[in-house]
């Protein structure tokens, strides 16, 4: 059935937080808002020509999926002043953090592990709405995790670069392998990494065989299974910018923005046990501070 014919107008966020998220400095937002209808109709990746550029793989014989051309690109503009408009307690701040190799990444340290957008769990948000198909409701919080994802690595994208990331790392214990066509696991540089599993993903949400949008569509046996794998990746880039590029959304005041929207993605995939906990390992410090302060539940 088609998820426009399934549900419209279910709003569960209360008038103060769809305030937060609505102004145009917000970029972390999602669709479940009181009086909007939900949809996911809209194809993922086709952002405004003046903001993203599509760039096509590096090495399109290697690896898997390279044949699709990546739809994230580029930084929304004035981005390129972000070490001249932090403020010096931020500036201070990280430059502790990375001093040392032994202190707490940055993400962990105060104020910004407790800086969210608005206080409270992500519970009633993320949980099932009554007279709504499970496989809808899943479908469409990957569609908008994935656009929101999308949107936040493209402010950074441009700090990724080859020579500074040479692999897909999230901290020094934990490394990233591309797997190739021939089934081989390959190291890539994160920024190639990540541009692959972005293309992948949408390729995947624009499936009509996958994620049917259309009357009549129905969802294919291994859907689920095919929902994990996109999660994984999907934390995997989320493990990638905490560790390696929080202090540039530090920098650029959005760290109640991105945090707000990694427990509202763990809260989903709790709720529905959609990835394995050995994946979690990488920011699992982090997500049990966001549980001691109620925002995952």
């Amino acid at each position: 059935m088609s998820f426009l014919n399934t549900i419209r107008g279910l709003g569960r966020s209360s008038k103060k937080n769809k305030k937060d998220v609505d102004t145009p400095a917000s970029i972390y937002s999602h669709n479940n808002s009181s009086g909007s209808p939900i949809r996911r109709s809209q194809s993922p990746g086709k952002y405004s020509p003046n903001k993203y550029s599509p760039t096509k793989p590096r090495n399109t014989n290697q690896i898997q999926f390279a044949n699709q051309s990546p739809t994230r690109r580029g930084r929304t503009q004035g981005n390129t002043q972000v070490q001249q408009n932090q403020s010096p307690r931020r500036q201070q701040v990280a430059q502790q953090s990375q001093a040392s190799p032994s202190k707490l990444p940055l993400f962990l340290c105060e104020p910004f592990v407790k800086t969210a957008l608005v206080k409270g769990s992500f519970k009633t948000i993320v949980q099932l709405p009554k007279y709504v198909d499970s496989n809808e409701w899943i479908a469409l919080n990957i569609f908008e995790s994935y656009n929101n994802l999308n949107q936040f690595y493209g402010i950074i994208a441009d700090y990724v670069t080859p020579e500074a990331f040479p692999t897909m790392n999230a901290g020094p214990n934990t490394n990233y392998m591309w797997v190739d066509a021939s089934g081989q696991a390959i190291n890539l540089p994160a920024s190639q990494y990540i541009d692959y599993v972005l293309t992948w993903i949408s390729t995947k949400l624009n499936d009509q065989s996958i994620f049917p949008t259309k009357n009549g569509g129905a969802f294919p046996p291994n859907f689920l299974k095919d929902c994990k794998n996109i999660l994984r990746q999907m934390l995997r880039i989320f493990a990638f910018i905490y560790h390696n590029q929080f202090d540039k959304i530090v920098h650029l005041s959005l760290e109640a923005h991105w945090n707000s929207f990694f427990a509202h993605f763990i809260s989903f995939i709790k709720e529905f046990n959609l990835i394995d906990r050995k994946e979690l390992e990488p920011l699992l410090p982090l997500i049990e501070n966001f549980e001691q302060q109620g925002k995952i539940i």
